[in-house]
């Protein structure tokens, strides 16, 4: 069923579709990444940051990709296309007003909190707890318009 939208449920498919945007590129980079000697493109990037591949991090950062198998990327990036694709379709589907697709938001936000929240246990940090607040605020909203709605509506 297709009813018009509320502003807040707008504000979270402006949300969805800025994290589908942000997998697209993540996407994108993996498919320029897919043939190349990994390591040597982490050796590059490191330096091109002007940081020292003997240090921690960055030579945790270089070793990671020297082992990283390149059959992978791949599927990672169709991973990240996967998650593109789910995340602009919820967010055309709540900005019309589509009510399956805010229980898939529902759901979608839902998935994340344990992991928030075992995030947050084992590494306390700002950060962390503004992204759990925020989720479950979400949580919260989308819960409330889902049961303000009829299940079935008979329309004149």
């Amino acid at each position: 069923m297709q009813v018009q939208a509320k502003p807040g449920l707008k504000l979270i498919a402006i949300l969805e579709a800025l994290k589908g945007l942000l997998s697209f590129a993540v996407a994108l980079g993996l498919h320029l990444l897919a043939g190349k000697d990994l390591q040597q493109w982490a050796e590059s990037l490191v330096l091109h940051a002007h940081l020292n591949p003997a240090h921690h991090l960055p030579g945790v950062f270089i070793e990671a990709m020297g082992r990283f198998p390149q059959g992978n990327v791949q599927w990672f990036m169709l991973g990240a296309l996967a998650y593109t694709i789910i995340r602009w379709v919820e967010a055309y589907g709540l900005w019309k007003g589509l009510r399956w697709t805010e229980w898939l938001a529902l759901i979608g936000c839902v998935i994340y909190v344990p992991f928030e929240v075992y995030g947050l246990i084992h590494h306390p940090g700002i950060i962390g707890a503004v992204i759990l607040i925020v989720n479950l605020l979400i949580i919260a909203y989308i819960a409330r318009t889902l049961q303000a709605k009829p299940e079935f509506a008979i329309e004149s």
